[in-house]
């Protein structure tokens, strides 16, 4: 049938041409973005898969950062107390030194002075070690988590989800000397009212609440009623020697004047009792001391607290020396084990870093398969689409031209 109104040919072939151009025009934005999906209406569970895998990548790359970052903190402790453990042991040096009676009293003067310097150097690198503006060996309550005066828990995000972490304690390092503004602390005994003949066998000396009990071999009924100057120097120095025996008492000091005795802590903890068995409380007279909280003891938090204590040692004699060493001893085990947690927790970040990275690289291959262009199949696609739309056109053409062959049948 020959019409004129209604161009059936030509609807068909516009019809097919705008098909073919909206293929086309896919192929060509795929080959364009490089991305087979670019809008949900491409492929809306596509789209959704390849969201979350994007979320998970991104997550993962950061988390390969962070670890990196906790691995740059670690060494950042681990770096300052490799110079603390040199120190420490140079202290054990100086101790093992003055421990020699070949020194003279000014020999031991001199060491101590360095072995003080090389202390208080401990502490000023313990209290200002930093990272990133956050120093991480004074217990900075900045960092981390955990109570006042506590360790701190660091915790370092290596997953792309909430709460993957790697947990890192990092202890107070820090502790302030018996000569850094320390108030000396001290107690007084008056011995010249003890009854005559009064024997005692010990002493009990408390400092900083704890009881330390010292058994003499001394015979102490000299010390009777107004006993001589020269009892009570021998007392004094009997007992100063004994306190100092003691690992944490290096600093206590007895001495004499007249008949009064009188008890000195450097590290001004308080001085609460004194008795002298087989004496009567009436016979003892105590003054109460001074500095109660001191702020030269070592914190019971500290990694330098307890047998590795050293805020208040001192090698000016032989004792001392040698109470020195044991404690340095305790203290190189005590830095050698927290050295040990960081070194351990470097390696366990650096595994998990490179898990992160192979686990990013193969989710993001995942994540190819689903959105990326296949450019083999989006050319192929669009030579065919070009093809077809030539094609298209011409016929368009052609049944534009269609109905003119009506006009021969007018003439």
């Amino acid at each position: 049938m020959s019409v004129i109104n209604t161009n059936s040919k030509s609807i068909i072939a516009q019809n097919s041409l705008t098909v073919n151009n909206r293929s086309m025009t896919k192929a060509m934005e795929q080959l364009s973005t490089g991305k087979r999906i670019n809008s949900a209406a491409d492929d809306a569970a596509g789209l959704a898969i390849s969201s979350k895998m994007t979320s998970q990548i991104k997550g993962l790359n950061q988390a390969v950062r962070n670890a990196n970052d906790g691995i740059s903190m670690l060494q950042t402790a681990d770096g300052a107390m490799v110079e603390v453990t040199n120190m420490l042991q140079r202290m054990r040096e100086l101790a093992v030194q003055s421990s020699t009676d070949t020194n003279t009293q000014d020999d031991r003067t001199y060491l101590d002075n360095e072995f003080q310097q090389l202390k208080n150097e401990i502490d000023r690198i313990a209290e200002n070690t930093e990272w990133n503006g956050s120093k991480i060996l004074n217990e900075n309550v900045n960092l981390g988590s955990g109570a006042a005066n506590a360790p701190r828990q660091v915790q370092f995000q290596v997953g792309a989800n909430a709460d993957q972490t790697i947990d890192v304690t990092f202890k107070k390092f820090d502790f302030a000397s018996s000569a850094s503004g320390v108030t000396t602390s001290s107690a007084q005994v008056e011995l010249g009212a003890l009854a005559d003949g009064a024997a005692a066998t010990a002493a009990v000396v408390t400092i900083g609440g704890t009881a330390l009990t010292f058994t003499k071999t001394t015979d102490f009924t000299a010390l009777a009623a107004n006993p001589t100057s020269a009892n009570i120097t021998t007392f004094a120095s009997e007992l100063q020697t004994a306190i100092r025996g003691r690992s944490g008492y290096e600093g206590i000091s007895v001495s004499s004047t007249g008949e009064v005795l009188t008890i000195e802590d450097t590290a001004g903890r308080s001085i609460s009792a004194f008795s002298l068995t087989g004496a009567t409380a009436a016979n003892v007279v105590f003054t109460a001391a001074a500095g109660s909280n001191p702020t030269g003891s070592s914190e019971a938090d500290s990694v330098f607290s307890g047998s590795a204590a050293i805020h208040s040692l001192v090698i000016t004699d032989k004792a001392n020396s040698n109470s020195s060493i044991t404690a340095l001893d305790f203290a190189i085990k005590a830095v050698n084990t927290e050295r040990s947690t960081f070194g351990a927790a470097i390696n366990r970040l650096t595994y998990a870093a490179d898990n992160l990275t192979n686990v990013s690289q193969n989710t993001s291959a995942s994540r190819s398969r689903v959105l990326d262009t296949d450019y083999a199949l989006a050319t192929t696609e669009l030579a065919r689409t070009q093809i077809i739309s030539q094609a298209a056109t011409a016929m368009l053409a052609q049944a534009n031209q269609a109905p003119q062959s009506v006009l021969s049948l007018l003439r």
